[in-house]
């Protein structure tokens, strides 16, 4: 294993190891999931320690393999994988299976039969069709915890239709609340910069499975998991929501400010910009001293949250103004000097650049076993007695085929070789 240098003290930030077992060590996670909610939450198992075996197609892959550039091309086999793909799927162990072929069923089945945790986000009734849903591997396994990620859930009118991140990310509203408004230059209706629909139901779903697993270890009882990418959108529609059902006030696009909370905003200073977030009245308080302002410390126009939110129109020009005075830079020092929370805007390569970020290694390495040495994000899972460790790759296609074949379901060398040749895997 290959990672960033620690930093002195990195011991006491539950830094990364690969010398103690990790928390779901002796766990094993079948994982026939692709694209990114599924593997996102996979990769959360597979960082705390559990054994994922990431089954694929045969030739192809996940999806996401392709989904580039950038991309890493192996030396040895000329394959491509994208940095999608890689930014999902560590700890991995991949094998290839054909999964509509009667070989290739059993085998998943048998799988199944050795594993605590199933996760899949085929579309409704599509592994049932091959004797793979959950009626059908409880039988086999009645302890399994079989996780089921799709868009719009097991049940509903809307149950079997497709749909990806983006389209959840407008119907559960979100995008009605992110951006400008619409009066203002280049208003609108705006997704977030990443996957979030996606990202946030992998979370989600790791943990429904960590709850079912645990009932599992207890009872004996495996269960099936619902997890939508509709519900887990609207789930993060939070306050916004009750924001609504509690006033009958539709939620806005107010672009960088904050709908409860004033100021809570980007402001442009003299030089850049700067995020003010004074988010209680004591904040406030030091605030105005702060900028120079003190009047607007005691003006009950202002004085508590929730006068500031419903005056806000008169208050934000006012400090607007005062921001524009001096540098971002020279903000940030001031106001951090008072414990007014504050930052600037920084790109991801700023980011990683920061001296906190770097302290806490959110930059990590690890190598595959042709050499390749691998750029990865680091968990934020910090864990004192199990801590994550970095110690297996993002997988190349097929890369455990044999070995798993051959180490959990105990096939000879000859039955894997007529699966090959049947084109199984």
């Amino acid at each position: 294993m290959t990672q960033a240098s620690p930093a002195p003290d990195a011991a006491a930030t539950g830094a990364p190891s690969a010398h103690r077992p990790g928390a779901l060590a002796g766990v094993r996670v079948l994982d026939l999931s692709r694209i990114l909610a599924g593997p996102w939450s996979t990769q959360n198992l597979a960082d705390m320690g559990a054994d994922v075996i990431k089954v694929e197609r045969p030739g192809e892959g996940d999806d996401t393999r392709a989904w580039g550039p950038p991309f890493l091309t192996d030396p040895e086999t000329g394959r491509i994988d994208s940095s999608y793909f890689i930014s999902v799927n560590r700890g991995k162990r991949s094998i290839t299976i054909d999964m509509a072929s009667a070989e290739g069923q059993a085998m998943v089945r048998e799988l199944a039969a050795q594993s605590d945790i199933l996760v899949e986000n085929y579309k409704v009734g599509t592994l049932a069709r091959y004797g793979l849903g959950y009626e059908d591997l409880r039988q086999v396994n009645p302890k399994l915890v079989y996780c089921s990620i799709t868009g719009f859930g097991q049940t509903g009118p809307y149950a079997e239709l497709p749909g990806y991140d983006f389209v959840f990310q407008g119907l559960g509203g979100l995008m009605s609340i992110t951006g400008e408004p619409d009066e203002v230059p280049g208003g609108g209706p705006m997704k977030v910069g990443i996957a979030v629909a996606d990202v946030l139901s992998g979370m989600y779903a790791t943990v429904a499975i960590l709850g079912g697993l645990t009932h599992a270890r207890a009872t004996g009882v495996g269960q099936q998991l619902d997890i939508a990418l509709l519900d887990c959108v609207i789930a993060l529609t939070s306050y916004q929501a009750l924001n609504w059902m509690m006033s009958g006030n539709t939620p806005q696009r107010i672009g960088n400010a904050h709908s409860n909370i004033v100021p809570y905003q980007v402001f442009a200073c003299r030089e850049g910009h700067i995020i003010i977030a004074v988010a209680n009245d004591g904040q406030y308080q030091r605030y105005c001293q702060a900028i120079g302002l003190p009047e607007l410390a005691t003006d009950p126009r202002y004085r508590t949250v929730g006068d500031r939110n419903r005056n806000r129109g008169e208050l934000i020009p006012v400090i607007a103004e005062r921001m524009r005075t001096r540098s971002r830079d020279e903000w940030i020092e001031i106001l951090n000097a008072v414990n007014v929370p504050t930052g600037p805007i920084k790109t991801i390569p700023e980011a990683f650049d920061d001296p906190q970020v770097v302290h806490r290694q959110m930059r990590v390495q690890a190598q595959r076993a042709n050499g390749q040495v691998l750029p990865l994000l680091a968990s934020p899972l910090r864990m004192s007695e199990t801590p994550v460790a970095y110690d297996r790759a993002p997988p190349r296609l097929g890369e455990h085929t044999d070995e798993v074949l051959r180490t959990v379901l105990g096939y000879s060398a000859e039955k894997i070789a007529a699966l090959r040749a049947a084109k199984a895997i």
